[in-house]
């Protein structure tokens, strides 16, 4: 923000990561040994969450929440959301009307950085999706 002039910053609580529940913290190989039927069923549904979690159904719910509110807070504006992986795979590939595979094979780094544009008339255009050119220079 200070970089952009001093911009303000609005936390959006319905950006935060998905709640994995008892998979928080650990591996993929650490989760499939432990919960191999919970994870298949995950895999297959976005509508299954984590032992304890929360499913992306939820949090593309939540995710979409934001945006809108961010779209009537900042008509007609460039808006600078940062959060985590599961809100921007979510964002993503609603605005690509992609199928629900595309959670599972999209794969996004850290300070990536994807661009999306939403028009009033509903139109939306992906201009580009975890582009990290810029951390070149920090590498």
């Amino acid at each position: 923000a200070e970089a952009l002039g001093g911009v303000p910053v609005r936390r959006e609580d319905d950006l935060v990561e998905c709640d994995f529940g008892a998979w928080e913290g650990r591996t993929f190989a650490e989760v499939r040994e432990g919960w191999p039927g919970e994870l298949d069923a995950w895999l297959a549904s976005p509508a299954v969450a984590p032992p304890d979690g929360e499913s992306f159904v939820q949090v593309a719910e939540r995710a979409g929440r934001a945006v809108a509110a961010l779209c009537e807070a900042y008509p007609r504006e460039t808006v600078v959301v940062v959060s985590h992986v599961s809100p921007i795979k979510l964002m993503l590939r609603d605005a690509l009307a992609a199928g629900d595979a595309f959670l599972h094979r999209l794969y996004l780094d850290a300070a990536g950085i994807s661009v999306v544009d939403l028009w009033p008339d509903g139109g939306v255009a992906v201009r580009s999706v975890n582009d990290t050119a810029h951390l070149a220079e920090i590498a």
